[in-house]
C-alpha cells in the first residue's frame, strides 16, 4: 500500500514511441497522484538484463507499463531475429526486472497475435494464432510475461495513432493534401485505438490488482477506407476516397482482414470503458489544429 502522500510511481519503457510518450507526459499525472517516469531506448536497453534491473530498482516503480517494442511489422518478415530480441527476449528482462522489483507490469500487446479469419470480435480468452513474425515474436512475449512474472496485465490492442510519431492518421492528412486523392482498403475491418485513450485505460488499470488479459481499443469498428473517409470529414478536407482490396496492396506480412476485439475484461472487472473511435478521432483532430 502506499501512504497518503506518497505517489503512485509508474516506469514506461519505449518513452519515445507513440504510446509511451503519451503515458510519459501524462498532464494531470500530478493531480492523479502519479509519478510517472518515462525511458527511451537511450536510457534503457530492454534487450540488457543487468541495465533492466539497475534503472527499475533504481526507481523502484509501483507499477511498469511496458510499452518499448519492435514494431517493424513486414520488416520483421525478413529479420525474425531483431523482432524475437526486442519483443521476447527484451520482455522476458523486463519481465524478471520488475517482478524482482516488487512492482506490478503491464505488457502492451497486439492483435497480431489473432490470425483475422474470425467473424466475431476476439475476446480475451480466445487462441492467438498469429501469421506473421511480429505477431509470433509479441505472442511470444505475452508467454514470458505470463510465465516470469505472477502480478501482470497483458493489453492487447489495434490500430493505434496519437500525437507522437507516424501512424495511419498522419499519413491521410499528408497524402491526402498533397494528391487530393487517396486508394484505401476497404476489406480490413478493425477498431483505431487514439493513445490518449488507451493511456488513460493502462493507468486506471495498473492501479488496481485485476491482473490478466485485456483488449483495449476505441469502441465501434470500420474499416481502413472507412476510417480514411471519417479522417477527411473531420478534417474538413475534400479528398477523394476510393476503396480497394488488400490483394491491390500486397505487403511481405499478411495484415488480418479482421481484428476487431471485444472488450469483455474491461466490462467483468468494472473498468472504465473506452468510448467510440469516432469521438476519439474528432477530440484528436482537434487537438492536433490548436
Amino acid at each position: 500500500m502506499t501512504g497518503a502522500a506518497e505517489k503512485f510511481r509508474v516506469l514506461v519503457t519505449g518513452a519515445n514511441g507513440q504510446l509511451g510518450r503519451e503515458i510519459a507526459l501524462w498532464a494531470t499525472a500530478e493531480a492523479e497522484g502519479l509519478d510517472i517516469r518515462g525511458y527511451g531506448r537511450d536510457e534503457l536497453d530492454i534487450t540488457d538484463l543487468s541495465q533492466c534491473r539497475a534503472v527499475i530498482t533504481a526507481f523502484a516503480p509501483h507499477a511498469v507499463i511496458h510499452c518499448a517494442a519492435y514494431t517493424a511489422v513486414d520488416q520483421a518478415e525478413a529479420d525474425p531475429d531483431s523482432a524475437f530480441v526486442v519483443n521476447a527476449t527484451g520482455t522476458r528482462n523486463i519481465a524478471l526486472a520488475a517482478r524482482e522489483a516488487g512492482a506490478k507490469l503491464a505488457y502492451v500487446s497486439t492483435d497480431y497475435v489473432f490470425d483475422g479469419s474470425s467473424a466475431v470480435p476476439y475476446n480475451e480468452y480466445d487462441r492467438p494464432n498469429p501469421r506473421t513474425v511480429y505477431g509470433k515474436s509479441k505472442l511470444a512475449g505475452e508467454e514470458l510475461v505470463r510465465t516470469l512474472h505472477d502480478r501482470h496485465f497483458v493489453v492487447r490492442t489495434s490500430w493505434v495513432y496519437g500525437a507522437y510519431g507516424a501512424n495511419f492518421v498522419k499519413t491521410m492528412i499528408k497524402v491526402g493534401a498533397e494528391r487530393g486523392a487517396v486508394k484505401v482498403v476497404h476489406d480490413q475491418i478493425g477498431s483505431p485505438t487514439c493513445t490518449f485513450d488507451l493511456a488513460a485505460m493502462l493507468l486506471e488499470l495498473v492501479r488496481t490488482d485485476a491482473y490478466g488479459v485485456y483488449h483495449a481499443s476505441n469502441s465501434g469498428t470500420c474499416s481502413w477506407y472507412e476510417f480514411a473517409v471519417a479522417i477527411f470529414e473531420e478534417s474538413g478536407m475534400q479528398v477523394s476516397t476510393e476503396p480497394c482490396t488488400t490483394e491491390e496492396f500486397p505487403r511481405p506480412a499478411p495484415r488480418p482482414a479482421f481484428s476487431v476485439l471485444d472488450h469483455s475484461a474491461i466490462r467483468t472487472n468494472g473498468l472504465t470503458p473506452i468510448r467510440h473511435w469516432r469521438e476519439a478521432l474528432r477530440d484528436y483532430l482537434a487537438k492536433q489544429q490548436e
